[in-house]
């Protein structure tokens, strides 16, 4: 290990009753309130189920409880934000107003730590709220379940440091108490910089009582009174600390054991060999112990924890999604010969592809057009597609798009290839938003359909709108990835 156990025990130990030490920031950063974000407002369940498809299987990102989960789904909203939208149990929160209230309160908070809150859904029996989209998976899953890497030292640290930032902002805003804080809540955005979920500032039942983990990771005064504090949050935060440490899920009592017996060789992850020293080791544990303490009054504060992990990070001129290995530019992924071409532009390398795609990605339309052929309207609908095909072989935009428009427009048929196919005729056209639009009706048809991701990226590369462009060509990347191993 990097570290000497012993010395990092006696240490550590040692210093139990001391406060955590409240080192300055010597940039003093400052942790601006994200300007670029929409104010919070309220959604229709209709606006919600088409950004998710009708609330897609497909789409679903998470889902906890067992008889009636809250579900979150990744959707796009109409002005293309892809956003995180969770679906309570119906039960979850029969006050209507209470729900309104804390939704909106949470909305008012804007920071670049947070997955921030931009909505919400109240109608009828449905409560829903709708955030930021964190396109690369959780803590949980980077630290317990990594395949690629295990997350670096300095990582870990920034990850400690970031959320504690976190929880120091909402703080000062009057929104101390977090349900329920655990690896699941922290993601990572594009930039791999690490979030904390807006979802736990929100309460989850009708009586407060919200913690859903194994009680071994409960704070003592949870299980006494079934109300969280202050306190509690940094007993969370403490048992946080040590999943960084270790890179598993070691109850509080048994870390606390294992310190006190000075065995920390159970406690640190074997992966970090040589990444730190046992300074930084023995700080990192004192925190952590600090914030584990039974009584809730000798536990630090936030303020107090970003001051003590911020003299410990490491390599911070390194960007995130270098040190998490999260590939943020198209160049460096493993694109196909479609993928290659949308992020070149190479409108006529794409339309080679999709010409000899054909419409084999349309399940059941060829079947559906054969019964349906004996009308006469039928027969102009079918005719309209045939000579937009026509158009399209020919490379004639203008035509195609004309043909298409009047197939789409009959409404009798729905084909994700025919609104892909006049998706890149606009593209061809010059008119990259009607592309966009086109390429996202594709998808709202299949949500799985890779193409209709990438030619969404072409779109955006178009508009000049780099990063969604460069998610949504990740999207489509992992989408035909996962329908070629199928």
């Amino acid at each position: 290990m990097g570290c000497e156990c012993s010395r990092l025990a006696s240490c550590c130990w040692s210093g139990q009753n001391g406060p955590v030490h409240e080192a300055r920031n010597p940039d003093d950063e400052e942790r601006a309130e994200v300007s670029d974000l929409p104010t919070f407002c309220e959604f229709t369940v209709e606006q919600l189920r088409i950004a998710t498809s009708g609330f897609a299987v497909e789409n679903i990102v998470s889902e906890h409880g067992e008889k009636a989960p809250n579900v979150v789904y990744k959707g796009k909203l109409e002005n293309q934000r892809r956003v995180a939208v969770k679906r309570f149990n119906r039960s979850a929160w029969p006050d209507s107003r209470q729900f309104l209230e804390e939704a909106r309160s949470v909305g008012l908070l804007r920071n670049n730590r947070l997955a921030n809150l931009l909505g919400c859904c109240c109608e009828g029996d449905e409560r829903l709220l709708v955030a930021e989209f964190m396109p690369n998976e959780t803590l949980a899953k980077h630290l317990f379940h990594w395949e690629t890497q295990p997350v670096k030292w300095a990582m870990r640290l920034r990850v400690a440091l970031y959320l504690a930032q976190a929880l120091e902002y909402c703080t000062s805003k009057g929104r101390a108490l977090y349900h329920d804080l655990n690896a699941y809540r922290i993601l990572f955005d594009e930039e791999g910089d690490p979030r904390l979920s807006c979802f736990g500032l929100m309460k989850n039942s009708r009586d407060g009582k919200s913690y859903s983990t194994n009680l071994a990771f409960t704070p003592p005064e949870y299980l006494r009174t079934g109300r969280i504090t202050m306190e509690s949050v940094m007993y969370s935060f403490g048992t946080l600390l040590l999943d960084l440490l270790s890179g598993k899920h070691i109850p509080p009592s048994h870390a606390l054991d294992l310190i006190k017996d000075r065995n920390l060789q159970m406690l640190t992850d074997s992966c970090l060999e040589g990444q730190f020293s046992s300074d930084d080791g023995t700080e990192l544990v004192r925190i952590a112990s600090r914030c584990l303490q039974y009584e809730p009054r000798e536990r630090p504060n936030a303020k107090s924890l970003v001051a003590a992990l911020f003299p410990l990070q490491k390599e911070t001129e390194v960007p995130s999604h270098a040190l998490m290995g999260i590939s943020r530019d198209g160049e460096t992924m493993s694109l196909s010969p479609l993928g290659e071409a949308c992020l070149r532009m190479d409108l006529t390398a794409i339309h080679e592809i999709l010409e000899k795609l054909g419409y084999k990605d349309d399940e059941g339309a060829a079947t559906e057009l054969s019964f349906q052929m004996w009308t006469n309207q039928m027969q102009e609908t079918l005719n309209s597609k045939k000579k937009g095909d026509a158009a399209f072989r020919h490379k004639d935009a203008k035509a195609a798009i004309e043909c298409y428009t009047q197939f789409i427009d009959v409404g009798t048929m729905v084909s994700p290839t025919v609104y892909a196919r006049r998706s890149l005729s606009y593209l061809m056209s010059d008119m990259p938003q009607e592309a966009l639009n086109d390429a996202v009706q594709a998808q709202v048809i299949s949500p799985v359909w890779h193409i209709a991701s990438y030619l969404q990226a072409a779109s955006l590369f178009a508009l000049g709108r780099e990063n969604e462009a460069q998610i949504a060509l990740k999207e489509g990347s992992v989408l035909e990835e996962k329908n070629t191993n199928s």
